[in-house]
């Protein structure tokens, strides 16, 4: 189980550094909103430094499939947390932002909640029978809870609702590439093509991914990389560990101070994503589209 978790861990950090990319681009590209998303992607697509961090993503993407095949969701979700941390710091040294004391608390808890996860490793996983109903029921209430944040106006204008949406979205995605995977597996001697189309999971998992980029990339116009990709983050992780546990059977260590561990590392999430979401502070002014503007 630890090298699919080592695996993990490379693609987070391929995701945040594909992300960082597409954040560096947010003050020169549209936003995808109403009458003007097909027209906004399309552009995006043509920015060559936007496609190339897709590109990127798509990577650790890949590298996440292979480790959430072999080890249990919810572990894989949170180890994928060590990305945010370099997102972070590429967001403080490349793009020159900047985070109060209260998001700092926030970004400390997540990578403290990562390292209490690690502690707790040695005592195992169990995984119990899927269960695609409850997966499905799962997927709908989540998907009502992260529209809700939508209907409230400072949400929307910090940001903060598109970036919580796109967790639950990319948390969506994790827990559909899991039932992919289980699928898969239990597909016998069925040709790869026929159990591609014939797996409804694989469309989920393409249209919530899809969703994810498109919110977090508008969530990048509001707000400063440094609040939106920590709080979609912990949200696309508690997302899969909720998830792991009610639709996949997975369960705590058996062993009482690693389940204590695992429990904080869960908590902590929680709280980070709380503090992260209160925050009001704008994106810093982009230095070329400023003058770009004034020259116009």
């Amino acid at each position: 189980m630890i090298l699919y978790l080592s695996i993990a861990i490379v693609a987070s950090v391929l995701m945040a550094l594909g992300l960082l990319m597409m954040k560096s681009r947010s003050a020169h590209l549209p936003m995808a909103a109403g009458a003007h998303v097909i027209g906004a992607i399309v552009a995006w697509l043509r920015d060559p430094m936007w496609i190339g961090g897709l590109g990127v993503q798509t990577v650790g993407w890949a590298l996440y499939v292979i480790a959430v095949s072999r080890a249990p969701v919810s572990m894989v979700a949170v180890m994928m947390q060590g990305g945010i941390a370099l997102f972070v710091i590429a967001s403080v040294v490349i793009l020159g932002e900047r985070a109060n004391g209260r998001e700092w608390a926030g970004i400390g808890a997540i990578v403290f909640g990562m390292l209490m996860l690690t502690l707790s490793l040695q005592a195992g996983e169990t995984e119990g029978e899927f269960e695609p109903g409850t997966l499905l029921m799962f997927s709908a209430l989540l998907a009502v809870a992260g529209l809700a944040p939508m209907a409230v106006a400072r949400l929307n204008a910090s940001g903060a609702a598109a970036a919580i949406l796109s967790g639950v979205a990319f948390g969506l995605g994790g827990l559909f590439t899991k039932a992919m995977t289980e699928e898969f597996i239990a597909g016998g001697a069925a040709s790869l093509a026929l159990r591609i189309v014939s797996n409804p999971y694989v469309y989920g998992l393409i249209v919530a991914n899809i969703a994810g980029i498109v919110l977090l990339q508008n969530s990048f116009h509001s707000a400063r990389g440094i609040i939106a990709m920590p709080l979609s983050g912990a949200l696309s992780n508690i997302v899969p560990i909720a998830g792991g546990m009610i639709a996949f059977g997975e369960r705590l260590p058996a062993g009482s101070m690693a389940a204590a561990m695992r429990v904080g590392a869960f908590v902590l999430t929680i709280a980070a994503g709380a503090l992260l979401a209160g925050s009001r502070e704008q994106p810093p002014e982009d230095p070329i589209a400023a003058r770009a503007a004034v020259e116009s």
